[in-house]
């Protein structure tokens, strides 16, 4: 329902200020596929989006937000009884605690528009209830009543606090380190 009324005011208007437009992400049509490393090895999956918008003056990102819902985390390179272990441990308080925080959350607070469909975003990132800024470079392609945005985000989990397994945190780790950094590789398709 709330998705149904985004859309609706989702429309096109001119101000003083410019020619604006707001789009809403297509949360059917869009991707987030996350990527992370350990010491061992390596594990990717993804995680649904929730909802989004973008917003635009005479052409030009102004704005957007975008929300993941972390309960829908899913690992694509384990099978079975493996692939539900870290799945379950992802969900738990020792990474994401999705019970407690469903969601995660990207406001923009920024765009520097970099050349062609090229931006550099900046904005805040809300994981587990900790905001920190972010800033990333992004391509953002308008094509009628659709626009496409896709960007690999690097996130230091650290700061967030999700500790497990951590060199930042814990000593002696060895072989069991999982890097602080994971990537988000995001593809956002939102129409007007």
């Amino acid at each position: 329902m709330l998705q149904s009324l985004l859309l609706s005011i989702s429309v096109m208007f001119s101000s003083g200020e410019g020619t604006k437009a707001a789009y809403v992400v297509d949360t059917e049509s869009s991707t987030v596929e996350w990527y992370a490393e350990k010491v061992t090895g390596k594990h990717n999956g993804t995680v649904e989006m929730k909802s989004g918008e973008f917003s635009f003056t005479d052409n030009k990102l102004t704005g957007g937000s975008f929300v993941v819902d972390m309960t829908t985390i899913d690992n694509s390179d384990l099978e079975g009884e493996w692939k539900d272990k870290l799945v379950g441990h992802l969900k738990s308080d020792d990474f994401f605690g999705v019970e407690t925080y469903p969601n995660a959350e990207f406001k923009m607070t920024s765009a520097k528009k970099q050349g062609g469909n090229k931006y550099l975003v900046k904005g805040d990132m809300t994981i587990k209830g900790v905001t920190n800024p972010v800033e990333f470079p992004a391509e953002i392609v308008v094509a009628g009543d659709q626009v496409i945005g896709s960007a690999t985000v690097t996130i230091d989990r650290s700061k967030y606090n999700v500790k497990y397994g951590s060199g930042s945190f814990f000593d002696n780790l060895g072989d069991k380190t999982i890097y602080d950094n994971f990537d988000l590789k995001i593809k956002l398709v939102s129409k007007k």
